[in-house]
């Protein structure tokens, strides 16, 4: 059936049917497009405006296809039409051709709106040079076109080019000057800002938020304040500029005294406040803001998620994400990268899983920092294939995102292909930086490649822009250590430029545990007290080392140190992902899980067979001196093996058992972990705190060098 199209009404429905456009645009910016819909439909007649005004609706609303189907079922079409086109799909940047094809095929003369329909989506997407090329072909321009391509100079970073358009528009509006204004502060020109702000013939609020707005971001918070204070009028977002700057520096005392003097509490300074709270590691008070908001936006969500997931309330960031999904909010690009680093930390497949397929509905697949996230949640959780998948589909690749594929398959042991990566990273002209060469080093360091991280360290040193720092020495000392060469590490620490920091002693501590070297480790202790003395990390493995060569009267009076000193030490623990719940086990508290009944009957089943297969405990893992069957008891009941029990009973068979921990897995437990993969046929996935084992068929990733 051909829908009518009215150009002239009578008088009697003119009003109603302006009426019904006005409400098919209100519906369609509120995101109603069922609304917006539905009214066009139940309109007995309809103009070429009604069919303008849901196309429009449809663009909005991401629904590009929908409004291509209705203009092309447009019984007549009139410039405005075409103008929502160009404008629609100006606002995707794969569609930018679509809309420079319409702007191609308009029958009538295009008007000044059409241009800019389609120089404004040039700019928004960083298509500079077809912008400066369309706005020099139009045959006219009006303030509007000239304040787009100053955008787009000013967004570019191309700040003479801006202030020559500048000078030669014709007419220089407030909004024209307050926008040369924000480019100047964004690049650091403030006294240019201020030379333009003390000469605008008039300011609004605008122009005075963005002379606050520069000086804060540029680190002058008392001449901001200053102006903040002599302002005439002040509105929301003048007081949200100026608590902004407060957090952005770190004041979030000031930042707290202001909000709390704001006459009102717009959404825009709570979700400000909840950051900069975030930041400070004051997660009860974000949270507090959060719960007295009456009305809350996805920058709200996504505001209080990101207090959770950097304070490490994993739980709780998960717990307020599913709530926002619940409720139907959308999430928006943080909030996705907050849940993502959750499921990275937590290493919940599954739920990373459901987070994927929401960014695949939303369209956020585009996006490189989140796709990156992305990448990183399938390598934590253990699924390498579908990383590389991911990676493989996507382009272009920033460094970050060849950083993550890099360092993955460096903590899955897969040397070979993590310098695979690096290669084809060169090939294809992108610079490697920092994070690079420490995901080669590591890759080189746990798969034993000590001549081919020299070479890629020498390299470093003499041939690229990245100056070796703490980081990359620190690999160096790793593969040393890992490699036997404990004494040329040590050598290593005592010559290099750069002062050794615990990461540094720590590296040469675990070489020393690995070797048994007790004379080193006794130094990188003393050093790694020195830089932290409240750690017991040091000491603990000072004693695993005495313990392993017999000396128990040192291993005592360690263990006794540790006492008197009330360091903190970490208790093992594991966790497994089963049925949308994190499962977590603490190394010799067997009884904590509702279901330790089974889980024990589990681990003696796996003792019985761990037996029968020639398993012999190592009882060199164990800090006491305790008799065998002791420290038999001891080991069965380390946090990973209770996680692996309680996997054996619950992942359905033909699925990896996943397994997470905190410390590094002990190497009784590893050599446990190779044989109950065997005589199971599961294969078995644990990821430590240094990196992943694969265990399958008898056989461990790591190829017994970690």
């Amino acid at each position: 059936m051909r829908l009518p199209s009215v150009r002239f009404l009578p008088s009697s429905a003119a009003p109603a049917v302006v009426a019904a456009n006005a409400r098919i645009a209100w519906m369609a910016r509120a995101g109603n497009m069922e609304g917006a819909r539905a009214t066009f439909e139940a309109m007995p007649l309809r103009t070429t405006a009604s069919y303008n005004a849901l196309i429009a609706g449809y663009f909005r609303n991401h629904l590009p296809e929908a409004a291509l189907g209705l203009f092309r079922r447009m019984p007549s079409r009139d410039l405005g039409s075409y103008n929502a086109l160009i404008s629609g799909f100006s606002l995707r940047r794969h569609t930018l051709p679509d809309a420079a094809a319409a702007l191609a095929s308009i029958p009538l003369p295009p008007s000044v709106v059409s241009f800019t329909s389609l120089l404004r989506g040039y700019v928004r997407h960083g298509f500079l040079a077809d912008a400066i090329r369309l706005f020099h072909q139009m045959p006219e321009r009006n303030h509007i076109s000239y304040t787009v391509m100053l955008g787009g100079f000013i967004d570019a970073g191309h700040l003479d080019e801006a202030r020559k358009l500048f000078d030669e528009m014709p007419d220089k509006d407030v909004v024209a000057r307050t926008a040369m204004l924000s480019g100047y502060c964004q690049v650091g020109r403030i006294a240019e800002a201020r030379l333009l702000f003390d000469d605008m013939p008039k300011r609004n609020v605008v122009s005075w938020t963005a002379m606050i707005s520069g000086y804060s971001q540029n680190g002058k918070l008392n001449l901001a304040r200053k102006l903040f204070e002599v302002m005439p009028d002040r509105n929301e977002v003048s007081w949200t500029a100026m608590l902004v700057g407060y957090i952005q520096a770190g004041h979030i005392e000031d930042a707290e005294q202001l909000f709390n003097a704001m006459p009102e509490h717009p959404v825009a300074a709570c979700n400000a406040m909840m950051v900069g709270f975030g930041q400070r590691g004051m997660v009860d008070a974000a949270k507090a803001v959060f719960e007295r908001m009456q009305e809350k936006d996805d920058g709200t969500w996504s505001a209080m998620i990101k207090a959770y997931e950097q304070n490490e309330f994993l739980i709780e960031a998960l717990s307020t994400f599913r709530d926002m999904s619940w409720r139907g909010i959308r999430p928006n690009y943080p909030s996705v990268i907050s849940i993502l680093t959750v499921c990275s930390a937590l290493a919940i497949l599954n739920y990373g899983r459901e987070v994927h397929a929401a960014m695949l509905r939303c369209s956020f697949d585009m996006d490189v920092s989140t796709v990156s996230a992305l990448i990183t949640m399938y390598i934590k959780c253990g699924n390498l294939d579908k990383a590389n998948r991911v990676f493989n589909m996507f382009e272009p690749k920033d460094v970050v995102m060849w950083n993550s594929m890099i360092t993955g398959y460096a903590q899955h042991g897969l040397g070979e292909e993590a310098l695979g990566i690096f290669n084809d990273m060169t090939i294809a002209g992108m610079a490697p930086d920092g994070i690079t060469y420490i995901g080669v080093l590591t890759a080189c360091s746990y798969t034993g490649k000590v001549k081919v991280g020299r070479e890629i360290f020498n390299s470093m040193c003499k041939n690229s822009a990245i100056r070796p720092g703490a980081e990359h020495y620190s690999c160096m000392v790793d593969l040393l250590g890992r490699a036997g060469l404990v004494d040329e590490a040590l050598d290593l620490i005592k010559n290099m430029p750069v002062e050794a920091d615990a990461i540094i002693w720590g590296a040469l501590m675990g070489a020393c545990r690995m070797h048994k070297n007790a004379e080193i480790a006794e130094l990188a202790a003393k050093k790694l007290l020195e830089l932290e003395p409240e750690s017991a990390g040091p000491y603990v493995l000072l004693s695993h080392i005495y313990t392993s060569i017999g000396r128990w009267e040192d291993a005592s009076k360690m263990r006794k140190f540790i006492s008197s000193r009330n360091l903190n030490k970490s208790t093992g623990c594991s966790w497994i992902e089963y049925d949308k719940r994190v499962h977590l086990f603490t190394s010799g508290d067997i009884l904590a899980h509702p279901e330790h009944a089974i889980i024990l009957k589990m681990l003696e089943k796996l003792d019985g067979l761990l037996m029968e297969s020639g398993y012999s405990a190592d009882g060199s893992f164990v800090l006491h001196d305790i008799d065998e069957e002791q420290k038999l008891h001891s080991l069965r009941y380390h946090s990973e093996r209770q996680a692996v029990a309680y996997g054996l009973l619950k992942v359905p068979e033909g699925m990896p058992i996943r397994v997470m921990k905190n410390l590094r897995v002990c190497g009784d437990c590893h050599a446990a972990m190779k044989l109950i993969g065997k005589i199971t046929s599961r294969e078995i996935i644990l990821r430590d705190a240094n990196r992943f084992h694969h265990f399958k068929d008898g056989f461990c990733s790591c190829k017994d060098y970690w």
